[in-house]
């Protein structure tokens, strides 16, 4: 077997982009997970559907319940409807799916994303159909050169927005109020209800936060594939992995299991074989269940409700 530095780099770049997708979902999970104590379920069509709504505005040509549409809005106004889009739909997932069973304990809320997550799939095949879509990339070329190397700029647009985010999530919750908010939450709601914290707008805006995650990611990873009604589940499966790998509850390590897991599936995809680039990550995931049950940051979360 060869090992060629030029190939290995370009192969860490492209790995770091594809993790930095799982890091991205990923922090939806913990987030909410911080904040509720529960699993998304629906995480992945936090993915999917602005996928979906961006290449109906982005396209000159997209069919919408079997009618063909001519929106072709200009790139930045189909990014900030999405946006937009996502924080209403967050705010309903909020009302609908957890808010009203929020003193049930937590299977009922599990249960419930999964259902919204079903059902968003369905609804997704009724109006767009089951073909997969196409999302035009901003760039006019698939490849650059920088030096000896050959990088897609999709891989370093994806890097540089996961870089600002995460630095925006550091800046949150170490520097604003807001953020001090959040996290008095997830430890414990009813203290952080009894200091006067409003612990039912702190839930939303977490949920919309963790919507607004899901769809720059779905944004970010759609031109480089196709958009289709299971593109977000895969994505998540990984991006749930990553969480358990880095430590379930961590905000670093739900970062870390996202760009140690692309890393590996992409040097695993190019040395082993492809076929096996999805098991990759399952592989990786009860590997370190085996050895460090706690994932790699250990961080334990007590129970909530």
């Amino acid at each position: 077997m060869h090992f060629d530095p030029v190939a290995n780099m370009q192969l860490l770049i492209s790995g770091l982009a594809v993790g930095s997708i799982y890091a991205l979902v990923a922090l939806g999970f913990v987030l909410i997970y911080n904040a509720v104590g529960v699993v998304n379920f629906a995480q992945g069509e936090f993915v999917m559907l602005p996928s979906y709504v961006a290449v109906t505005f982005m396209l000159p040509a997209v069919a919408v319940f079997g009618t063909i549409v001519h929106w072709q809005v200009p790139v930045v106004g189909v990014y900030v409807l999405v946006l937009l889009f996502m924080v209403a739909f967050a705010l309903v997932f909020n009302r609908i799916a957890y808010h009203p069973l929020r003193d049930r304990g937590w299977m009922p809320v599990v249960i419930s994303t999964i259902g919204v997550s079903i059902f968003l799939r369905n609804a997704v095949q009724q109006v767009w159909g089951s073909q997969p879509i196409v999302m035009p990339s901003l760039f006019s070329v698939d490849t650059i050169f920088l030096g000896p190397l050959r990088i897609r700029p999709q891989d370093l647009l994806i890097l540089g927005v996961t870089a600002v985010l995460i630095a925006f999530q550091f800046y949150l919750f170490e520097r604003t109020t807001l953020g001090k908010q959040m996290r008095a939450t997830a430890q414990d709601r009813a203290t952080a209800r009894l200091i006067g914290i409003r612990v039912g707008r702190i839930v939303a805006i977490t949920f919309v936060y963790s919507a607004v995650l899901g769809a720059v990611s779905g944004l970010l990873v759609a031109p480089l594939f196709t958009v289709t009604k299971e593109m977000g589940a895969l994505i998540a499966l990984k991006a749930f992995a990553a969480s358990i790998v880095g430590g379930f509850g961590s905000i670093p390590g739900a970062i870390i299991g996202g760009l140690t897991i692309g890393v590996i599936e992409t040097f695993g995809g190019f040395y082993v074989s492809s076929a096996y680039v999805d098991a990759i990550a399952f592989i990786i995931l009860i590997s370190v269940l085996l050895v460090r049950p706690q994932g790699l940051f250990g961080e334990r979360v007590a129970e909530k409700a």
